[in-house]
């Protein structure tokens, strides 16, 4: 009876670790998905009260907005660097894979 047991306790276990990468994958996807969106929207926002001058009016959304602009962007480049695995080579490279290998840009 425990071979049995053992048996079927190391079936679960292979079923659980092989659905684990297809989360993580998915995962990344999606907050990949929601930082282009995100940046795309904040980049629609900025636009039109650059135009009509009313960024002089309300600066305080008008810093929030580059706040959340800049912090989309860098956060997608952080993970299309990551989830692509890109090859850097280079000065400017260098220091773009020295700050998404550390994850500095995450929040």
């Amino acid at each position: 009876m425990t071979t049995t047991e053992e048996t079927q306790i190391t079936q679960v276990n292979t079923v659980t670790s092989s659905s684990s990468p297809n989360i993580a994958f998915y995962f990344q996807l999606a907050v990949l998905v929601i930082r282009v969106i995100g940046t795309a929207a904040n980049a629609l926002i900025r636009y039109p009260m650059v135009a009509s001058t009313q960024h002089k009016k309300h600066v305080l959304i008008f810093n929030q907005n580059a706040l959340d602009f800049f912090s989309c962007f860098s956060l997608v480049i952080n993970y299309t660097v990551q989830f692509f695995n890109l090859s850097l080579v280079g000065a400017l490279e260098y220091w773009l894979c020295t700050i998404t290998i550390s994850d500095c840009l995450k929040t």
